[in-house]
């Protein structure tokens, strides 16, 4: 008698592509384990510590019994309202902290557990590519129709949204901004968000903007908050994040701040799915938010140094590369002919030959294919080490292109 049991998934499971940062992170690993070091620019995981001043506090506040128990679900209310006075302080924008404000398990679940509350199936959302997977899958677990649409300037992205509206019926619910943006480091303008906002009014659609990058912007330049956009409250939110700004990836705290009756929705679904942040975490970003923008303005400097050490080193090997105004990634074209092989073949010849993890463009849709995205996370001496590791594997693929030519 065969008493094993049929595993059935879900229909969606067959919708949601292998994540292939996964596969590159497992080979890297793999490597690690046989103590290979491997250089790891795929990955956007800060490796530089946390403020002093948050871990301090953490460490005061997790020996606090009152930190042991469930946390607020929607996150505390001091915490709530740094994050209101924030917003006040660096882009005029007008909070209450209560019920306009949600803290999240990072950037990524937030996005997650609203696209769950706001969408279902017959439901379409507009999502620009290449996109960070996540602004294109929590649409498509959630059981909405993601229509993706090739990044591009400002006017003809605005121009496709309206072209949309006007020829879909029902219209899009959503709009999935993400501004700075990953991978690309595009900032937007001001004027950008004005629009976006008119056109969610003329068609009535949601926006939602993930802002996890806000605060990492180069040569003085400055990232505008969708929400300082008059009329913005009324369409959309913005999600926010401790991870990059603070170097707190792995305390997984964010936020969603914006129109009450979508963070409402978030708060009504998480309290099905979450008990919230750990509290000490909670107060140690009250203290991050607080008190520690130089710490940004010191990393911000970090960052800007290791891109132009990376762009500068790649358009040395004869790469075509735009320095990024924003974000914490360089995306770089491949050049020819290598750019043949597709991204995912590229990076695994770089993991393989050169022990440098990359993250390839595919992983960010069709329309990424041909690029890299790198990441700027390693120290300066680690990334040009990573150069000439890269240049040498790049090489060897040279010499065997000619040498299997000339015996052809």
């Amino acid at each position: 008698m065969n008493n094993e049991v049929t595993i059935r998934f879900a229909e969606r499971m067959n919708q949601l592509p292998p994540y292939l940062f996964g596969m590159i992170n497992k080979i890297k690993m793999e490597k690690r384990w046989q103590g290979i070091d491997v250089i790891d620019l795929g990955m956007g995981n800060p490796m530089d510590p946390t403020p002093d001043r948050v871990t301090e506090k953490l460490c005061e506040a997790a020996v606090d019994p009152k930190t042991h128990r469930y946390p607020a679900a929607g996150g505390m209310k001091n915490l709530k309202r740094e994050i209101a006075l924030f917003y006040k302080r660096k882009y005029g924008v007008e909070l209450t902290g209560e019920d306009d404000v949600i803290c999240t398990i990072g950037s990524k679940e937030g996005i997650s557990h609203l696209c769950l509350a706001l969408l279902g199936p017959g439901d379409t959302v507009l999502v620009p590519s290449p996109a960070f997977p996540i602004h294109i899958y929590a649409a498509v677990i959630a059981g909405a129709s993601v229509l993706r649409f090739p990044l591009s300037s400002e006017e003809a992205f605005l121009r496709r949204v309206a072209e949309m509206c006007q020829s879909l019926y029902p219209h899009p619910k959503l709009v999935m901004l993400n501004y700075p943006h990953n991978p690309t480091g595009a900032l937007a303008s001001r004027e950008f968000f004005a629009e976006m906002v008119a056109l969610a009014k003329r068609y009535n659609f949601m926006v939602i903007n993930d802002f996890a990058y806000g605060q990492i912007t180069y040569d003085g330049l400055k990232a505008p908050s969708f929400l300082e956009i008059p009329g913005a409250l009324d369409v959309g939110v913005e999600f926010g994040s401790f991870s990059k700004s603070y170097n707190m990836a792995g305390w997984r705290l964010g936020y969603c701040v914006g129109n009450k009756e979508m963070v409402g929705g978030l708060a009504k679904i998480k309290g099905y799915y979450d008990y919230g942040i750990f509290s000490a975490i909670q107060v140690a970003g009250i203290v991050a938010m607080r008190d520690c923008d130089d710490a940004i303005v010191e990393q911000v400097a970090v960052y800007q140094k290791r891109r132009d050490a990376l762009c500068d080193g790649l358009t040395r090997m004869g790469w075509d590369v735009e320095k990024p105004k924003a974000g914490m990634f360089l995306w770089a074209k491949i050049p020819e002919p290598y750019a043949q092989m597709g991204s995912i073949r590229f990076a695994v010849e770089m993991m393989n030959r050169a022990n440098v993890a990359v993250a390839p463009g595919a992983g960010f849709g069709e329309e990424g294919d041909g690029y890299l995205r790198l990441a700027l996370v390693e120290n300066e001496n680690r990334i040009r080490q990573a150069l000439k590791q890269m240049k040498r594997a790049l090489a060897e693929i040279d010499q065997e292109t000619r040498s299997g030519t000339a015996q052809g």
